[in-house]
């Protein structure tokens, strides 16, 4: 099975609590979260990602934490997931995997090259979250990225259901999304439909 990244946002939940949400999700198969709230004073993050780590576990999934090794660390993450301009060597992170998102060819191979576990390459269609990282990417470089690199490289930017058999076509080794799961009617049913895509 390809893999299903779900990443986190408060902010997009619909006023649901987020970690209610993450749990339904989990209940529904999601095997790999990121924690990813960057606004977060650190108390605060640190609180978040010690509850996602009890429900992560019971779930037996892997728990990423977006850039912050400390709190990777405290919590007894899996992974630590980081920005391409920001180099954490496994040897800096021991018993951490490390993913990374990347938004160019060359980046991605940097990444491996540095012991990166997996790859997130994007936006591949426009999507608001992502347009600070410029316009979508498409297909063609996901699989030029895909065919470059060994290790698995998950599409972001846009990426609903109905888009993963093309994305996967393109080389894809997953997905990761945010509101397509986090603001659906049902982020339980959302997930399922992905899974089922992915499986």
């Amino acid at each position: 099975m390809l893999h299903l990244y779900l990443i986190t946002d408060r902010h997009a939940t619909r006023g649901r609590e987020l970690v209610s949400v993450i749990s339904e999700c989990l209940d529904a198969g999601v095997r790999m979260v990121q924690a990813r709230e960057k606004d977060l004073p650190h108390a605060e993050l640190l609180a978040l990602c010690g509850r996602l780590r009890e429900l992560t576990r019971r779930a037996d999934a892997r728990l990423f934490i977006n850039s912050d090794v400390d709190v990777a660390r405290e919590v007894g993450a899996d992974g630590i997931h980081l920005p391409h301009n920001l180099v954490i060597l496994p040897e800096d992170a021991p018993g951490l995997s490390i993913g990374v998102s990347v938004h160019r060819l060359g980046e991605a191979i940097e990444a491996e090259r540095d012991g990166a576990e997996f790859v997130v390459f994007g936006p591949i269609y426009d999507t608001p979250s992502k347009r600070a990282f410029g316009p979508p990417q498409g297909l063609g470089p996901l699989a030029t990225v895909a065919r470059s690199v060994r290790i698995p490289v998950l599409a972001i930017g846009g990426i609903t259901p109905e888009r993963v058999p093309e994305v996967r076509s393109a080389g894809a080794g997953g997905v990761a999304v945010i509101s397509a799961i986090l603001s659906a009617d049902s982020p339980a049913d959302a997930t399922k439909r992905f899974l089922e895509e992915l499986a």
